[in-house]
């Protein structure tokens, strides 16, 4: 059952993001994210798309995994000068960035991950991907738990990409007490449809903001279609991006707004324990 957490107390900005990464580029990308980590002036929280440290590139990303993977150490912590523009940038702007990587972990796993980095510019492995999609489960393993990003008193669900195709990972991250889902991700052109209907849907099937952040242009077949949008717990897009181009759209997450609509969608609280009996089966 979904666990009862207080609503925030406060509003919360946040920034999503669409880009274009360099393939196999770690230290001129964190470059380009802390650059944009600074167009979000104001923003506690930035998210930034799937992969976007080595690019989601899975011919570059399999051709040379020591020089697109960032190391962690048995604590989940990556000490990885390459980064440090965006340490800096982070703690310039009193954020949490959230960005995409590929890491390698002290037990040789590979993974999907998303980076915390938090506005003292510590650098840890928040979450790692554990719904792979196609061709990733030839490089990567998937991870192995869920993971809830505190910010201020802000709940946030982290996901990556196809995890919020599922409707049960959101689903955990609020039965969790997410007030939010963060996803980064990496759509390419041609999904637009399902780009859109996701994340809305997440953030409906729960009564959560989502946050979704997308890779943008790019070379086929390896072309991303951005999009890049915050949805209100209602699924309505409070900002998005166009399908190609940089951008950094920031928006405002609002207590009142998640607690007026939870009081009056109460899917959440209605949701039965389980769905009763073995189905009845009839034969038309």
């Amino acid at each position: 059952m979904t666990q009862a957490v207080p609503l925030p107390t406060r509003p919360l900005t946040v920034a999503t993001v669409q880009a274009e990464p360099v393939p196999g580029d770690v230290a001129g990308n964190a470059a380009t994210a802390a650059r944009l980590v600074g167009r979000a002036a104001g923003a506690r929280v930035v998210v930034l798309p799937e992969l976007f440290l080595p690019a989601y590139h899975p011919p570059v990303l399999g051709a040379d995994p020591a020089g697109t993977d960032v190391a962690a150490d048995a604590d989940g912590r990556v000490d990885d000068p390459r980064l440090d523009p965006l340490r800096a940038a982070a703690r310039d702007g009193a954020t949490s960035v959230v960005v995409g990587a590929a890491v390698r972990h002290p037990d040789r796993r590979r993974t999907i991950s998303s980076l915390v980095v938090d506005p003292t510019g510590a650098v840890t492995v928040g979450y790692d991907k554990q719904q792979l999609w196609g061709g990733e489960r030839e490089l990567f393993v998937p991870g192995l738990r869920g993971a809830t990003l505190l910010v201020d008193d802000w709940r946030f669900g982290l996901g990556i990409c196809y995890d919020g195709c599922f409707p049960e990972h959101g689903r955990a991250a609020a039965d969790d007490g997410a007030h939010g889902y963060l996803c980064p991700s990496g759509y390419l052109a041609g999904s637009e449809h399902r780009r859109d209907l996701y994340y809305a849907a997440r953030a409906l099937d729960n009564t959560m903001y989502v946050v979704f952040a997308n890779s943008v242009d790019g070379a086929d077949p390896w072309r991303f279609n951005g999009g890049a949008a915050v949805y209100e717990p209602e699924g309505r897009a409070l900002v998005r991006g166009a399908d190609t181009g940089e951008d950094v759209l920031v928006a405002t997450l609002d207590p009142a707004a998640l607690g007026a609509t939870r009081a009056a969608h109460t899917m959440l609280t209605d949701r039965l324990p389980h769905q009763g009996l073995a189905r009845a089966m009839f034969v038309g």
